[in-house]
């Protein structure tokens, strides 16, 4: 048996970017929505959406939600892992889940019919944790599915609601009534495409529910909030289930296994965390289905929601062409990035001299970037979860950090006497004062007389000090370069 050689971590090659240019286009050209409410809430009451695949459940979700977060798609079986999301039905906020359909069990032992065996005990995991079910049927047709199901959940008849989807028709609603058969105590016939009807299923949903104890968060409670990223079967969704110490995301050698956004949450030293595994990013010519196009999309969406992005490396494999535009996304957006080499175990050579070798590599494919860590793990033994955990608060620390405009001055013109401005005659400036003008991501203003004529080398130089003297050493840091004849001194003293 031929033995695989690892990778070759101190050549590095140039990267080809070949991930979904039109994806890029359109997530930088539109403004993605707020998948979060600008309040947190505690203890809120769970409601899970069941049903066979293709019923709506997704529809009824976003619908619900008013967001676009769980993909919709025609094709069967879209949703595998549960999506969720806080909703306010009837001005009351709740837990909201939507689920993979539930199919009938096959004898036909395929990967397919494998991973619809995942998805269905998924499901049936969720019902019992739920303090409501909505079971959504199709107006159209009863199928076996929809029969086995009804039985499924008989055990739990109290805190089952039963709603017909794809009412918006005269004939649909006749067909609709077929469903009466099933002995439900209340069914609601709704339209989710159309929004028929969705009041009092809201109504419906909320009825009975306890929300004594819902507290509404403080706004230092917000979790922080780490988007995992990376080609498929690096280990995204096992770091993910190793973090929140659960099975949220399927796991699976199964490329693809991911498809929405998986959402867990968990507290380490005494702060609130929440992780969003995604799907993994393939290149161009890899991507044949729109269901994955869509799933890229939401992936790199997620960048726009997230304060901290783990870049997934598979330690055998090495960087895959996708890492340095998803990278590249993330510091775009100014958000910190700990590249995450998993699966370190596998390796032959552990030695620091092995890591050393590999952290170079990553550093001369990411020549501007070497102020991301780069951490060793193993997310199937939780080996390095430490370390990566504790690196990440480091990070979200130095993201938030403000520093005073007097402190700043003081700094800038120490800086200024370490390395004076080059002055010829084509290049005149003076650096008057700056402001730090935002918080995660981290940016700063520097006013000068010409700010044209300030070279790139010497606005680099500004930007090492600030993360040298001032503590930014581990995230990326925007400088802005505007006109001013005011001097510091003299504005304070205004």
């Amino acid at each position: 048996m031929k033995k695989k050689s690892k990778p070759d971590f101190t050549k590095p090659k140039p990267v080809k970017v070949d991930i979904e240019e039109s994806v890029v286009k359109e997530i930088k050209g539109e403004k993605t929505q707020q998948f979060y409410p600008e309040k947190t809430y505690n203890n809120l009451p769970l409601i899970v959406i069941a049903g066979r695949p293709n019923v709506g459940k997704s529809t009824l979700f976003n619908a619900i939600t008013k967001t676009h977060r769980a993909i919709t798609d025609p094709t069967p079986g879209v949703t595998r892992d549960p999506v969720e999301g806080t909703a306010f039905l009837a001005g009351k906020p709740v837990h909201l889940m939507d689920t993979g359909g539930y199919k009938l069990t096959r004898d036909l032992k395929s990967r397919e019919s494998e991973m619809d065996d995942l998805v269905v005990a998924k499901t049936l995991e969720m019902l019992k944790k739920a303090d409501k079910i909505l079971l959504l049927l199709d107006a159209t047709e009863i199928t076996p599915e929809d029969e086995e199901f009804v039985l499924r959940l008989r055990p739990y008849g109290d805190k089952v609601i039963a709603a017909v989807n794809k009412t918006e028709t005269a004939k649909s609603e006749s067909l609709a009534w077929q469903h009466t058969q099933f002995g439900f105590k209340n069914l609601l016939f709704i339209s989710a495409a159309r929004g028929n009807n969705l009041d009092a299923l809201q109504e419906a949903l909320i009825e009975g529910l306890d929300f004594s104890r819902v507290t509404e968060g403080e706004e230092t409670d917000r979790p922080i909030r780490i988007a995992i990223l990376g080609k498929p079967n690096t280990g995204k969704s096992t770091l993910s289930n190793a973090l929140t110490h659960t099975k949220a995301s399927i796991v699976s050698d199964y490329a693809g296994t991911t498809r929405d956004v998986v959402e867990g949450s968990f507290r380490y030293n005494g702060r609130d965390i929440q992780i969003l595994d995604t799907a993994g990013i393939r290149r161009k010519a890899k991507v044949h289905e729109n269901i994955e196009y869509y799933s890229v999309n939401r992936a790199i969406k997620t960048l726009d929601e997230c304060d901290i992005t783990f870049i997934m490396i598979d330690a055998k494999e090495g960087l895959a062409e996708q890492d340095k535009k998803i990278t590249s996304l993330a510091f775009e957006r100014g958000r910190g990035v700990i590249f995450v080499l998993n699966k370190w175990d596998t390796v032959e050579d552990k030695s620091n001299k092995a890591f050393k070798e590999t952290k170079t590599y990553i550093n001369d494919m990411f020549g501007q970037m070497k102020w991301a860590p780069i951490i060793p793990i193993s997310a199937l033994n939780s080996d390095g979860i430490k370390n990566l955990m504790n690196t990440a608060l480091t990070i979200y620390e130095q993201l938030t950090r403000k520093i005073e405009t007097s402190a700043l001055n003081i700094a800038l013109q120490d800086w200024l006497t370490q390395y004076p401005p080059p002055a010829t005659k084509s290049i005149h400036f003076k650096v008057r004062y700056m402001t730090q003008t935002g918080v995660n991501p981290v940016n700063f203003l520097i006013f000068a007389t010409r700010p044209d004529n300030v070279p790139q080398t010497y606005v680099t130089y500004l930007k090492n000090r600030i993360r040298e003297d001032l503590g930014f050493d581990q995230i990326p840091v925007q400088i802005k370069m505007k006109a001013s004849r005011e001097k510091w001194q003299d504005r304070e003293g205004k």
